[in-house]
């Protein structure tokens, strides 16, 4: 996020509006933001109305106001100066926005900067395979699938991190989901390697997703619990397979031996959508 120095009367509105902590009040009694932690999410910018008002307006009316120890601070919801800008990101910062900013559209022109990217203009953070499988179809019998998610609002993520989990989860054989917008960025599906360039990218949260074998899933978990040491981030895993003839969860005992247990939160599809994968599949 870009804040105009020229507009900005440092009235602190912003902060509390940022999601990891970025934005502070500098040694100029102004706003401004460590651009290294910054996910460029812009829910500063959307949670702020701008008045618009004349910043040496404001800033003369605040001195003048101070004289007599008043003070006028504008709604927590509004910034009176309008100072915030989203800025035009190049290859690779807007790998932030894509994963950190809900409304960010993904469109070819984003990648003027660089035609060699690999991040594919997938919209989201992950696909909608897990909740609509009685449509797509993509977890079969026998088929387990994973999302390993990293990051919360108040501490984001590296893209580093997420590295860490690929390279330990390539080897097993797993099937990277190609929809999945992390994907793209994995330059190596056999070893899990990242493109280089980023690493170093902090994002909200994004999300791993994986599909695997029924045999496979202590071996996945196994992995995922060795990994989760090395993190500097926190991460939730979700699991999904269709479930027995007899209503039973095909992992359910694995993760028991595991020594795990399943969220009360789990959710059951019951097949209410159009099939379209018994079509795709005749």
């Amino acid at each position: 996020m870009d804040i105009n120095k020229e507009r900005c009367v440092g009235c602190g509105n912003c902060i509390s509006w940022c999601t990891v902590g970025a934005i502070y009040i500098g040694a100029d009694s102004k706003a401004e933001v460590n651009t290294d932690e910054c996910v460029e999410c812009s829910n500063c910018y959307r949670s702020l109305t701008s008045e618009g008002r004349n910043p040496i307006f404001v800033r003369a009316v605040r001195r003048l106001l101070g004289i007599f120890h008043l003070y006028y601070d504008a709604p927590l919801d509004v910034c009176p100066t309008g100072a915030l800008s989203p800025p035009d990101l190049k290859w690779p910062r807007f790998v932030r926005r894509a994963f950190s900013d809900p409304n960010a559209p993904r469109t070819s022109a984003q990648f003027d900067s660089n035609p060699e990217a690999p991040f594919a203009a997938f919209g989201g953070r992950g696909t909608g395979e897990i909740k609509s499988n009685d449509v797509t179809g993509r977890l079969w019998w026998g088929n387990v699938g994973f999302v390993i998610e990293l990051g919360r609002p108040g501490l984001g993520a590296r893209l580093r991190d997420f590295e860490k989990v690929t390279q330990v989860l390539a080897p097993l054989g797993i099937i990277f989901e190609p929809q999945n917008p992390l994907t793209s960025l994995i330059m190596d599906k056999s070893t899990g390697k990242m493109d280089p360039l980023v690493l170093d990218e902090k994002v909200l949260s994004a999300i791993i997703e994986i599909r695997t074998k029924e045999d496979q899933v202590i071996d996945v978990l196994t992995a995922l619990r060795d990994v989760q040491t090395e993190l500097d981030s926190v991460m939730s895993v979700g699991i999904a397979a269709r479930c027995n003839p007899d209503g039973s969860v095909p992992y359910q005992k694995a993760v028991q031996e595991m020594g795990l247990s399943l969220s009360i939160n789990g959710k059951c599809n019951v097949g209410l959508g159009r099939p379209l994968y018994e079509e795709a599949r005749k």
